[in-house]
């Protein structure tokens, strides 16, 4: 009875879905950084900074968010549990020394040296979210794209979940949330490392993984309507402390229910499970001529072949060449024609050099750089934002565009499948689609109507999101998946070059430029500059600008730079229907 259990019990350890499951606990904890709109305020107030300054450690926590390439390298070096332990640390030292600054429990440190533990522990995530995705990939080998649309989800909506943590504990010092998300992440990363790993996966399919998928898809949009709902009730309604605790302790039965999964398929289901192929063969490999090397081909193919032969269906297209092929084969074979390698086409793979020099990889770059870019501003200064339009309670809005995140990654993956599988569409339409709804929110942030903060910040927190849902599988179409880890991190870069830009320069400098202008006009006397450079650095005072006057130049800014990345979306779209048309027209037919 006894080895029986034991064996199931090792069964259970080792099946895939606990350990997509642990994953999605983890991510749910993760996205420190975007609980960093509920934390400024308070680092604002108790360090005596002005928004330029917190715009400055904004910025170093972008970076530390999207600079993933240390995490990337340590996968080869290390196992997956020394990898979440490295980030459980950074985590743990970055955000635990703010909070220590933060309550003069240590020394006030320079403004520098603050950006570099924000940078330090935001870069933790970056670590738990490289163990989550390399460990499910390689359970999950043909189901990809559902497992990082959920995984990705899950950190956007960490935030929500965080913040209703938060308010359970009930605490009057805002700067115990710093605490928390120092210590509950790492917590949580060190109690699962042990369980996120890659444990043969692709021998364990079984015909109720599709039925498995759909119950946590569920899952997931019932928990971001909760969280929706409670964080609307909370800030419309005073609710007592005992609603708070059975709010939460329901969110923690969502976040666990999914562990009824894995359970089920180990000790209830009798039908053994199947093995898959680990990867499947790329089309585009498949489609290449079967001569000595892949790399090698004809240089004159692309001359001698007619413009219309591009117009052709598939098949037909691929017989004409194949035809050309063979007769410039057998004039190679003569020597009246040479044979070199060429730089590959859309849609095949590229190195990171190659992709380099190729117009859509910058395309994407700067369209990310915009429309991310712009998203993560409002991230960044949602407390500030709403604070200037007389809302009490930011925490709200902060938990608004988590869940909005969410549903964007989700819905977003989802809906550019069904253009390019069903329409054999560019996937970039979707992106462009995304950037208009964040043109109408900065355009919302503007105005400053009534409830237009809400609105803003849903639209704006879906299209962010949608966006790390949709470039991810828009690169790996265009530039192959040879390369696709480095490119995916080029790409990241894009996140906080934006932000450097339209948060670091741009809205802090307004913001500050208005604030000093209210000052001023209420006979405001500013405190003397002490001798200490970190002093210096504190010298200005602690602005508050209210009004809809605070942000309005920025976010109509903001909402101009959408239109442009719409604009370099749809030229992306236009350079690209034949790629499309050509890897998605045959399975259309």
């Amino acid at each position: 009875m006894m080895g029986r259990f034991g064996e199931k019990f090792t069964s259970f350890y080792n099946n895939r879905w606990l350990v997509f499951v642990a994953a999605m606990w983890l991510q749910s904890c993760g996205g420190v950084g975007y609980v960093f709109g509920s934390i400024s305020p308070v680092i604002k107030s108790n360090l005596s900074y002005n928004q330029k300054q917190v715009a400055r450690l904004g910025v170093a926590k972008d970076l530390g968010d999207s600079v993933g390439f240390l995490p990337g390298i340590l996968t080869d070096f290390l196992p997956l549990w020394g990898v979440l332990l490295v980030g459980a640390i950074q985590n743990l030292i970055g955000y635990g020394w703010v909070w220590l600054v933060v309550t003069g429990r240590t020394p006030v440190l320079p403004l520098w040296a603050m950006c570099i533990l924000i940078f330090v522990g935001t870069n933790g995530e970056t670590y738990f979210n490289t163990a989550a995705l390399v460990s499910c990939v390689q359970n999950f080998p043909k189901n990809r794209g559902p497992v990082v649309g959920i995984l990705k989800g899950f950190a956007g909506l960490s935030g929500a979940i965080l913040t209703q943590v938060y308010a359970l504990l009930h605490s009057p010092d805002q700067a115990s949330l710093i605490f928390m998300i120092a210590v509950g992440p790492t917590i949580v990363a060190i109690a699962l490392m042990f369980i996120i790993r890659p444990v043969g996966g692709h021998k364990q399919v079984r015909s109720s993984d599709g039925y498995s998928f759909t119950t946590i898809y569920g899952v997931c949009i019932i928990l971001a309507a909760y969280l929706m709902g409670v964080m609307l009730v909370q800030d419309l309604v005073s609710v007592s402390e005992t609603v708070v605790t059975i709010f939460t302790l329901i969110l923690f039965v969502l976040l666990l229910f999914p562990i009824v999964i894995p359970i089920t398929l180990n000790f209830r289901d009798p039908k053994p499970p199947e093995e898959e192929s680990l990867l499947s063969p790329d089309n585009q490999q498949s489609s290449r001529s079967g001569d000595e090397s892949p790399d090698i081909i004809f240089s004159e193919i692309e001359d001698e072949k007619p413009k219309e032969v591009d117009l052709l269906p598939a098949s037909e297209r691929q017989k004409r060449i194949a035809q050309l092929q063979s007769r410039l084969a057998q004039a190679a074979a003569e020597g009246a024609v040479r044979i070199k390698k060429r730089r590959p086409h859309r849609g095949e793979d590229f190195t990171m050099m190659e992709a380099l020099v190729k117009a859509d990889l910058w395309l994407i770059f700067f369209s990310l750089m915009l429309g991310s870019g712009s998203g993560l501003t409002v991230i960044d200064n949602l407390g500030q934002m709403s604070e200037s339009l007389g809302y009490d309670n930011t925490q709200v809005f902060v938990s608004m565009i988590s869940i909005f995140n969410f549903l964007g990654r989700v819905g977003g993956g989802y809906f550019s499948e069904i253009v390019v599988s069903d329409y054999a569409y560019p996937r970039p339409i979707a992106i462009a689609v995304a950037q208009v709804f964040m043109a109408i929110g900065h355009f919302l942030f503007a105005m400053g109507w009534p409830g237009s903060m809400y609105v803003g910040t849903l639209l704006v927190g879906l299209g962010y999101g949608a966006h790390w849902a949709i470039i991810p599988a828009t690169a790996s179409e265009l530039f192959g998946l040879k390369k696709f880890a480095a490119l995916y991190n080029f790409l990241t870069l894009a996140n906080p070059a934006g932000s450097l830009i339209m948060s670091g320069v741009l809205a802090s400098s307004i913001y500050d430029s208005e604030a000093e202008k209210q000052a001023h006009g209420k006979n405001y006397i500013p405190r003397g500059i002490s001798f200490s450079f970190p002093n210096f650095l504190r010298a200005e005072e602690t602005l508050k600008c209210k009004g809809t006057i605070c942000f309005c130049v920025t976010s109509l800014t903001l909402s101009g730079l959408c239109v442009v990345a719409v604009i370099l979306s749809l030229i992306l779209v236009y350079r690209t229907k034949s790629v499309y048309r050509n890897l998605y027209g045959s399975s259309r037919r």
